[in-house]
Protein backbone atom coordinates (compact mmCIF):
# COMPACT_ATOMS: atom_id res chain seq x y z
CA UNK A 1 0.00 0.00 0.00
CA UNK A 2 1.39 3.03 -0.41
CA UNK A 3 1.79 6.10 1.26
CA UNK A 4 0.15 9.88 1.05
CA UNK A 5 3.39 10.93 0.82
CA UNK A 6 3.58 8.34 -2.52
CA UNK A 7 0.37 9.00 -3.74
CA UNK A 8 0.48 12.87 -3.93
CA UNK A 9 4.02 12.39 -6.20
CA UNK A 10 2.87 10.15 -8.28
CA UNK A 11 -0.79 12.84 -8.18
CA UNK A 12 1.95 14.99 -10.26
CA UNK A 13 1.49 13.14 -13.11
CA UNK A 14 -1.66 10.69 -12.22
CA UNK A 15 -5.28 11.71 -11.28
CA UNK A 16 -5.95 8.49 -10.30
CA UNK A 17 -3.19 8.23 -7.19
CA UNK A 18 -4.96 11.66 -6.38
CA UNK A 19 -8.56 9.90 -6.53
CA UNK A 20 -6.91 6.89 -4.29
CA UNK A 21 -5.74 9.85 -1.77
CA UNK A 22 -9.52 11.05 -1.79
CA UNK A 23 -11.33 8.02 -1.21
CA UNK A 24 -8.74 7.47 1.93
CA UNK A 25 -9.30 10.73 3.71
CA UNK A 26 -12.85 11.59 2.54
CA UNK A 27 -14.75 10.71 4.92
CA UNK A 28 -12.14 12.15 8.04
CA UNK A 29 -12.28 15.79 6.33
CA UNK A 30 -16.51 14.90 5.47
CA UNK A 31 -16.49 14.92 9.49
CA UNK A 32 -14.50 17.27 10.12
CA UNK A 33 -16.06 20.22 8.44
CA UNK A 34 -19.52 18.37 9.42
CA UNK A 35 -18.74 18.98 12.83
CA UNK A 36 -18.17 22.57 12.71
CA UNK A 37 -20.38 23.47 10.05
CA UNK A 38 -23.46 21.29 11.43
CA UNK A 39 -25.02 21.41 8.18
CA UNK A 40 -24.43 18.03 5.35
CA UNK A 41 -24.93 20.72 2.59
CA UNK A 42 -22.07 23.02 3.69
CA UNK A 43 -19.79 19.87 4.22
CA UNK A 44 -20.29 18.63 1.16
CA UNK A 45 -19.50 22.14 0.08
CA UNK A 46 -16.32 22.66 2.15
CA UNK A 47 -15.22 19.03 1.76
CA UNK A 48 -15.01 19.37 -2.37
CA UNK A 49 -13.50 23.07 -1.82
CA UNK A 50 -10.58 21.43 0.24
CA UNK A 51 -9.66 18.51 -2.16
CA UNK A 52 -9.79 20.64 -4.66
CA UNK A 53 -7.07 23.35 -2.74
CA UNK A 54 -5.45 19.66 -1.95
CA UNK A 55 -5.15 18.91 -6.12
CA UNK A 56 -4.07 22.80 -6.92
CA UNK A 57 -1.73 22.41 -4.03
CA UNK A 58 -0.35 18.72 -4.84
CA UNK A 59 2.85 19.43 -6.15
CA UNK A 60 3.90 22.01 -2.80
CA UNK A 61 3.05 19.20 -0.37
CA UNK A 62 6.30 18.73 1.70
CA UNK A 63 6.08 15.13 3.44
CA UNK A 64 6.85 16.17 7.35
CA UNK A 65 4.47 13.11 8.71
CA UNK A 66 6.37 9.99 8.32
CA UNK A 67 4.38 9.71 4.18
CA UNK A 68 0.56 11.15 6.17
CA UNK A 69 -0.92 13.69 4.20
CA UNK A 70 -3.63 13.73 6.74
CA UNK A 71 -2.02 16.86 8.81
CA UNK A 72 -1.81 18.80 5.69
CA UNK A 73 -5.19 17.92 4.78
CA UNK A 74 -6.68 18.82 7.73
CA UNK A 75 -4.45 22.19 7.63
CA UNK A 76 -6.40 23.09 3.90
CA UNK A 77 -9.22 21.82 5.64
CA UNK A 78 -9.48 24.46 8.77
CA UNK A 79 -8.38 27.52 6.14
CA UNK A 80 -11.05 26.43 3.58
CA UNK A 81 -13.16 26.53 6.77
CA UNK A 82 -11.86 30.16 8.05
CA UNK A 83 -12.07 31.63 4.61
CA UNK A 84 -15.73 30.41 4.53
CA UNK A 85 -16.88 31.82 8.00
CA UNK A 86 -14.80 34.94 6.97
CA UNK A 87 -17.02 35.51 3.63
CA UNK A 88 -20.14 34.53 5.42
CA UNK A 89 -19.51 37.42 8.24
CA UNK A 90 -18.52 39.93 5.49
CA UNK A 91 -22.01 39.02 3.68
CA UNK A 92 -23.84 39.22 6.38
CA UNK A 93 -22.02 42.96 7.37
CA UNK A 94 -23.07 43.83 4.03
CA UNK A 95 -26.06 43.01 4.09
CA UNK A 96 -27.18 44.38 7.46
CA UNK A 97 -25.08 47.43 6.26
CA UNK A 98 -27.30 47.86 3.57
CA UNK A 99 -30.67 47.45 5.90
CA UNK A 100 -31.87 43.89 4.63
CA UNK A 101 -31.06 41.59 7.66
CA UNK A 102 -33.07 42.75 10.69
CA UNK A 103 -30.45 41.30 13.18
CA UNK A 104 -27.49 38.49 12.43
CA UNK A 105 -29.88 35.50 13.15
CA UNK A 106 -32.79 36.13 11.05
CA UNK A 107 -33.23 35.41 7.49
CA UNK A 108 -32.45 37.78 4.78
CA UNK A 109 -35.49 39.88 4.28
CA UNK A 110 -36.97 40.44 0.78
CA UNK A 111 -36.36 44.55 0.11
CA UNK A 112 -38.91 46.06 -2.15
CA UNK A 113 -37.48 49.63 -3.54
CA UNK A 114 -39.29 52.10 -4.81
CA UNK A 115 -39.79 53.22 -8.26
CA UNK A 116 -36.94 56.03 -8.11
CA UNK A 117 -34.50 54.08 -6.63
CA UNK A 118 -32.83 53.31 -9.76
CA UNK A 119 -33.14 56.37 -11.21
CA UNK A 120 -30.17 57.87 -12.74
CA UNK A 121 -28.16 54.53 -12.50
CA UNK A 122 -27.44 53.87 -16.27
CA UNK A 123 -26.72 57.95 -16.97
CA UNK A 124 -24.14 57.69 -13.89
CA UNK A 125 -22.91 54.23 -15.12
CA UNK A 126 -21.95 55.64 -18.51
CA UNK A 127 -20.46 58.73 -17.57
CA UNK A 128 -17.87 56.38 -15.93
CA UNK A 129 -14.26 56.46 -17.30
CA UNK A 130 -14.43 52.84 -19.27
CA UNK A 131 -11.96 51.38 -17.47
CA UNK A 132 -13.96 51.77 -14.25
CA UNK A 133 -17.60 51.11 -16.17
CA UNK A 134 -15.52 47.90 -17.83
CA UNK A 135 -14.15 46.54 -14.46
CA UNK A 136 -17.25 47.00 -12.44
CA UNK A 137 -19.45 45.20 -15.41
CA UNK A 138 -16.91 42.18 -14.76
CA UNK A 139 -16.59 42.14 -11.17
CA UNK A 140 -20.24 42.77 -9.69
CA UNK A 141 -22.39 42.08 -14.03
CA UNK A 142 -20.30 39.05 -14.57
CA UNK A 143 -19.54 38.31 -10.91
CA UNK A 144 -15.71 37.37 -11.87
CA UNK A 145 -13.20 37.37 -9.12
CA UNK A 146 -10.53 39.90 -9.54
CA UNK A 147 -8.04 37.99 -10.86
CA UNK A 148 -10.29 37.07 -13.62
CA UNK A 149 -10.81 41.02 -14.17
CA UNK A 150 -7.35 41.36 -14.43
CA UNK A 151 -6.69 39.26 -16.96
CA UNK A 152 -9.61 40.65 -18.81
CA UNK A 153 -8.69 44.05 -18.63
CA UNK A 154 -5.09 43.34 -19.15
CA UNK A 155 -3.83 44.73 -15.52
CA UNK A 156 -3.43 43.36 -12.19
CA UNK A 157 -5.55 42.49 -9.71
CA UNK A 158 -4.72 45.07 -7.39
CA UNK A 159 -5.54 48.01 -10.75
CA UNK A 160 -8.82 45.70 -11.36
CA UNK A 161 -10.10 46.30 -7.60
CA UNK A 162 -9.11 49.95 -7.48
CA UNK A 163 -11.18 50.38 -10.76
CA UNK A 164 -13.98 48.79 -9.31
CA UNK A 165 -13.41 50.72 -6.19
CA UNK A 166 -13.27 53.83 -8.08
CA UNK A 167 -16.39 53.48 -9.70
CA UNK A 168 -18.40 52.20 -7.45
CA UNK A 169 -17.62 55.21 -5.24
CA UNK A 170 -18.59 58.17 -7.77
CA UNK A 171 -21.25 55.82 -8.49
CA UNK A 172 -22.22 55.88 -4.30
CA UNK A 173 -21.38 59.87 -4.42
CA UNK A 174 -23.52 60.69 -7.84
CA UNK A 175 -26.40 58.69 -6.91
CA UNK A 176 -26.29 59.43 -2.97
CA UNK A 177 -26.51 63.34 -3.41
CA UNK A 178 -29.68 64.42 -2.10
CA UNK A 179 -31.03 61.13 -0.68
CA UNK A 180 -30.98 60.15 2.71
CA UNK A 181 -27.97 57.62 3.45
CA UNK A 182 -27.29 55.96 6.54
CA UNK A 183 -23.37 55.29 7.63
Amino acid sequence: MKTDAELLRAARRDAHAFRELYDRHVSRIYGYHLRRSGDADAAHDLTAETFAQAWLARRRFRDRAAGSAVPWLFGIARNVLLMSVRRRCLERSVCERLGILERLDSEPAVVEPDDSWLDGLDEAFAELPDGQRDAISLRVGADLDYEAVAAALGTSAPSARLRVHRGLTTLRNRLGNGRETST
